[in-house]
């Protein structure tokens, strides 16, 4: 039998959520070289050098950690660094890009084996990178737009296959010159990549854009849900809303519900978590359609692609990784209630052939 939360449930459950990622987050620094040995896979011996003697020293620098989306990231990291003997430090900026940028600049004095920036500014990061860069220091990033990528690793989601996966569902359930509203925050590279998706989907399909409101912060969810709240009673006509982060897609799922407009607002956004699922099967939820891979093997990916160069086997530069599109009434017929089921229904969710190796498989967290 399916597990559901009703709508009330879910106002409650959200509270919970955005408190529990505040606890999971209380710690800006860490370190996960005690954790190496066990979580070694292969050998350290049967590893590629420079992996398979003293750990290689990676500092992971974020620009926030916070959110369900970030917290699995975050992990897959962890162990597939622990697999690959990686002792890696992570600091955590809490979405504050200044103290990103001095992160970055005390890694770089740290004169770490490699460095892994994810997510940030592009003009507080880029001068630091090139310092990096010039220090000798291999460096990757995730979805962090950059204007010189010399000698840096770029890896992303394919946000343009995201954004447009799920906004053909939209336009599948809605229609052409349907009343829409988007829920983002600009300066955010897979934001902005996505938000150009958006805006050719609009003139392409003639919907009326009612609204565009939204905000990236240290409480996401919770932050939009007042400006949702105020472009929903300015326009309660307004029949789908793309909100293409998953943190941003709670708070607007919230204010939906808020507003009682759930039989008659459609939500999509991007992303899945375990939190991301329970609030999609949830009894009269409005969050209908969303665009994801799984975050925990994309962390793990990252980690594979900078192991792979630091090995010379990486014969790209740049990184992608697949999306697929997963609707409420495909997580509902398969009776989905995590992320675990739904890895074993996608199994393309793993990535474990992407950008892998006999020494270098693919671990899950």
């Amino acid at each position: 039998m399916t597990h559901r939360l009703t709508a009330r449930r879910w106002l409650g459950f959200g509270a919970a959520a955005a408190a529990a990622a505040l606890v999971l987050t209380g710690c800006a620094q860490q370190n996960t070289s005690a954790d190496a040995a066990s979580a070694t896979t292969v050998p350290v011996a049967d590893l590629h050098a420079p992996f398979n003697g003293d750990p290689v020293e990676v500092a992971l620098v974020q620009q926030s950690g916070a959110g369900d989306y970030f917290t699995a990231w975050t992990a897959g990291v962890k162990a597939q660094a622990a697999a690959v003997n990686i002792d890696l430090t992570v600091t955590d900026a809490r979405n504050d890009n200044a103290k990103q940028a001095s992160d970055l600049e005390q890694a770089i004095a740290s004169k770490p084996d490699a460095i892994i920036i994810d997510h940030g500014q592009t003009d507080t990061l880029e001068p630091r990178i090139r310092d990096a860069v010039d220090a000798g220091i291999p460096v990757i990033v995730y979805d962090l737009a950059l204007e010189d990528t010399d000698g840096v690793i770029v890896t992303s989601q394919s946000d343009a296959s995201m954004a447009s996966g799920v906004l053909d569902q939209l336009i599948a359930d809605v229609g052409e010159g349907a009343n829409v509203g988007l829920v983002s925050a600009e300066g955010f590279a897979p934001l902005d990549r996505r938000k150009a998706v958006w805006d050719e989907y609009v003139t392409d399909n003639d919907l009326n854009e009612q609204f565009f409101v939204g905000e990236v912060t240290e409480s996401t969810a919770t932050d939009n849900i007042p400006l949702v709240d105020a472009a929903l009673k300015q326009y309660p006509d307004t029949q789908a809303i793309f909100a293409p982060y998953d943190e941003i897609t709670k708070g607007v799922v919230q204010a939906v519900i808020q507003n009682n407009l759930q039989d008659s607002v459609k939500v999509y956004g991007i992303d899945i978590s375990n939190a991301d699922i329970e609030v999609m099967i949830a009894d009269g939820s409005p969050w209908v359609a969303t665009s994801a891979t799984d975050p925990a093997a994309i962390g793990a990916a990252v980690v594979r692609a900078l192991a792979l160069s630091l090995a010379g086997e990486l014969d790209e530069t740049e990184v992608q990784f697949p999306a697929i599109t997963i609707t409420q009434d495909f997580l509902l017929e398969n009776d989905i209630t995590n992320v675990s089921q739904l890895r074993d229904a996608e199994p393309s969710l793993l990535l474990d052939d992407v950008v892998v190796a006999d020494w270098l498989p693919a671990v899950s967290s």
